[in-house]
């Protein structure tokens, strides 16, 4: 009998397991391994307030076809939701205001979007777009390729607090190439412009009259539900709290050690690890490809959720989140320590409060507010708070945006270590290391956030093309020789 291990029980792995299941049919044996004592990884959820809130990723883009497809696939397709029309904002240069619509990760097509967000002199840098160096091919910082083109302002107050928001990270820490590569394409093609550059990757306007695409996705019953089901559907043997300490070959396959005398043989492996435990566990195999993974940082933060009685949440309406710029200080002068806050009862329809007009004395409104950034030191001091200091930091935040001083009927504090791979410049490069280094080792594949982006559907292209790789090869093993 076919045995296939996969090594992690996030949403990766467990897109590999259902994925090989499909692939290899009923009779092949699955066996998916967890370190942590629950499945799903970064897709997590807690009852608070009466609801069932996402405590890691949220939502997907829906603009890829891979989540809706799967959850479709699943038959998941009518827990299928979007978010309502409430209004996201910035707070930027010390006041709060409208995200700019129809930018490329923060950098508009048209300089007229982010009028309101800009100083009249971070305007004008805008408008100018002073062209620069760009070698094809080549990758850059986000933040220095900005500066240099369009201005401080746009770098700080537009880029910098939407990919804070994916990536925990900063503008000049992460790579062009792989954070927003269709932009690093529009220069390759035509490098005079960032302007033109990210006009041309914006999606045509909707028709007027029509109503807008959705651009994010989520389940109703909270997008936890999509690892737990794939679980299902891989009929896999789950392991969990157990941690492969090594790999090693056999003459028909892989080895995997959990630990002592604890050996799983198998045909064929997939990591779906973060980037540390692949670099442990691709040293003696494949040291290239270990040493890249070894290159890529990790980011950690924590989301403090609140539960507010109804009738104190109305400051809210409308409105279904701020993002906050690095380095932006409250109206007291003092930091922020959070980086950005969702008001989920009012971004997503099935977390509504019933009655806005009349609220329940016993209703409640969710919130997430999200604190660290990647390298900057006064978040790395904020996460090392205790989780009742870090829910009063968060309330103290919440209050001077919102003015809700209202103690929540319940909070809670989820804490992500090492949560995000940060995708630095010359991500790419890495992962095209790591990828060949993984090819040249029959039986093996890899999949997760640390490769091709960090959302949903990148995480389930992964899954899939290494699922398909292992089939691959267990097909050619099968077959006899001449």
């Amino acid at each position: 009998m076919t045995r296939v291990l996969v090594v992690g029980g996030g949403v990766s792995g467990l897109a590999a397991a259902h994925r090989l299941r499909t692939l290899l049919g009923p009779d092949a044996e699955l066996v998916v391994v967890e370190a942590a004592r629950t499945l799903g990884g970064k897709l997590s959820a807690l009852e608070i307030g009466g609801r069932r809130v996402d405590v890691g990723a949220e939502a997907f883009l829906a603009r890829r076809p891979e989540a809706a497809e799967r959850i479709a696939e699943l038959g998941l397709g009518d827990q299928l939701v979007h978010p309502g029309r409430a209004a996201s904002s910035l707070q930027v240069g010390g006041r709060r205001t409208a995200l700019p619509p129809r930018t490329m990760m923060g950098v508009p097509g048209d300089p007229d979007v982010a009028a309101d967000a800009l100083s009249p002199a971070g305007l004008a840098a805008l408008r100018e777009d002073r062209p620069g160096p760009w070698e094809p091919g080549g990758d850059v910082a986000v933040g220095a390729l900005v500066r240099e083109r369009l201005g401080d302002e746009v770098a700080d107050r537009l880029v910098d607090p939407l990919l804070g928001g994916v990536y925990a990270g900063h503008a000049d820490g992460l790579g062009l190439r792989a954070t927003v590569p269709a932009l690093a394409a529009a220069l390759d093609a035509d490098p005079r412009s960032l302007l033109a550059a990210a006009r041309s990757c914006l999606p045509a306007p909707p028709v007027e009259g029509a109503p807008p695409l959705p651009v994010f996705g989520t389940l109703r019953g909270s997008l936890a539900d999509l690892p737990a089901t794939l679980a299902l559907a891989a009929r896999a043997e789950l392991r969990l709290g157990r941690t492969v300490t090594a790999l090693s070959r056999t003459p028909t396959g892989w080895r995997a050690e959990l630990g002592e005398n604890e050996p799983i043989d198998a045909d064929a492996v997939v990591l779906a690890v973060p980037a540390p435990a692949l670099r442990r566990l691709l040293a003696d195999h494949a040291p290239d490809a270990a040493r890249a993974a070894g290159e890529v940082e990790l980011a950690s933060t924590a989301l403090v959720v609140l539960a507010l009685p109804a009738a104190a949440a109305a400051p809210l309406a409308g409105r279904s989140g701020v993002l906050v710029g690095a380095g932006e200080r409250r109206p007291d002068g003092l930091p922020w320590t959070i980086k950005a806050a969702t008001f989920s009862s009012e971004k997503w329809p099935h977390l509504a409060v019933s009655d806005p007009a009349r609220p329940d004395p016993d209703d409640t409104a969710v919130l997430r507010l999200s604190i660290g950034r990647h390298g900057d030191a006064a978040s790395l001091a904020a996460l090392r708070r205790d989780d009742d200091d870090l829910v009063s930091a968060a309330r103290s935040d919440l209050a001077a945006l919102t003015g809700i001083e209202e103690v929540p009927v319940e909070s809670a504090v989820v804490r992500w270590p090492g949560g995000l791979p940060q995708y630095g410049v010359g991500h790419v490069e890495r992962v095209a290391a790591l990828e060949a280094g993984v090819a040249a080792l029959p039986g093996l594949a890899v999949a997760g956030a640390t490769l091709h982006g960090v959302g949903v559907p990148a995480c389930l292209a992964t899954a899939d093309a290494a699922a398909r790789r292992v089939a691959d090869h267990l097909a050619r093993s099968a077959q006899p020789r001449a």
